[in-house]
């Protein structure tokens, strides 16, 4: 359906999603430098698990073959962070993995501590994800989402 505005020869869906998904790497380059999470901060991290280029365990594939969260708080390390990636060291039912994210996977970003929101389509040729559990790494327990004013939701709808 036509609303009688043109179609877009530029991609600013593409190009503000992009832009916003490098927050996503400042703020963990940021957390990288300083050793840690600064006062009471903390992240949910949505990403799509069979995207290009993420490296996860077998299991936790198995378990969330389409998408997972995982929750950076008290118990992660070996944090890594480049311009389109990052890794991290959590604790899966006690048993610890190495997961390797690009930021092209990630489909949300959380902080509950300040109620701070980022949501991203999905990459073209994935359908929408169904409905997941958390990934219950060794973590605390998810805190639901309260309505607020820090929610940005990005939903570019392509005209076809």
């Amino acid at each position: 359906m036509n609303d009688g505005m043109p179609d877009s020869l530029i991609p600013y869906d593409e190009i503000v999603q992009e832009a916003l998904r490098a927050v996503v790497g400042r703020v963990l380059g940021s957390v990288a430098e300083n050793g840690g999470l600064p006062g009471e901060h903390h992240f949910y991290i949505t990403f799509k698990t069979q995207a290009p280029g993420v490296d996860i365990p077998q299991r936790l594939i198995e378990r969330f073959p389409d998408e997972m969260t995982i929750v950076m708080q008290n118990r992660y390390w070996d944090l890594v962070v480049d311009d389109e990636r990052f890794s991290v060291g959590l604790s899966f039912n006690q048993v610890p993995s190495k997961l390797v994210i690009p930021y092209s996977a990630v489909t949300g970003f959380h902080d509950p501590s300040v109620n701070f929101e980022l949501r991203f389509q999905a990459q073209e040729g994935i359908d929408g994800a169904d409905p997941h559990d958390e990934a219950e790494n060794d973590g605390p327990t998810a805190v639901p989402v309260e309505d607020g004013s820090n929610v940005v939701a990005v939903d570019f709808k392509r005209k076809k």
